[in-house]
């Protein structure tokens, strides 16, 4: 089975350059322009993970955030910006993010932190049943 991503973006030319990067992995890629096309996407079917640049043409990557915790079910949230920096990924990784990708895309990468965010299983808190 192919997991599905939501990449929210207002620049369809970034879901270009990404999609050859995943045709050999099992996943499946969506791309939306702004966070009210993502609510509305995401009301039409289950995806493992949103993939938002950080600033988008009505809102920003903390709204996908929002959007994902909002959702019943576990969804990823990724972030991708072009000024990422350390300070930026601790930000986002302290709020709640999966991770975060740097552009230009650099496909090793890209298919690194993807495949394993649809991969890994929760973290199991104590006390739950294994």
């Amino acid at each position: 089975m192919r997991s599905r991503i939501l990449f929210v973006s207002g620049h369809p030319e970034d879901a270009r350059r990404l999609a050859p990067m995943l045709r050999a992995l099992p996943l499946v890629m969506e791309q939306v322009g702004t966070l009210e096309q993502a609510r509305n996407q995401l009301r039409q079917g289950d995806y493992e993970i949103i993939l938002t640049e950080a600033y988008l043409p009505d809102g920003d990557w903390l709204g996908a955030l929002h959007l994902a915790r909002e959702h019943p079910g576990e969804i990823k949230v990724i972030v991708t910006d072009p000024q990422a920096d350390a300070r930026f990924w601790a930000e986002a990784l302290n709020l709640g993010a999966y991770d975060l990708l740097t552009q230009p895309y650099y496909e090793p990468e890209v298919r690194r932190i993807l495949y394993n965010a649809c991969t890994r299983q929760p973290y199991q808190t104590a006390g739950a049943s294994m």
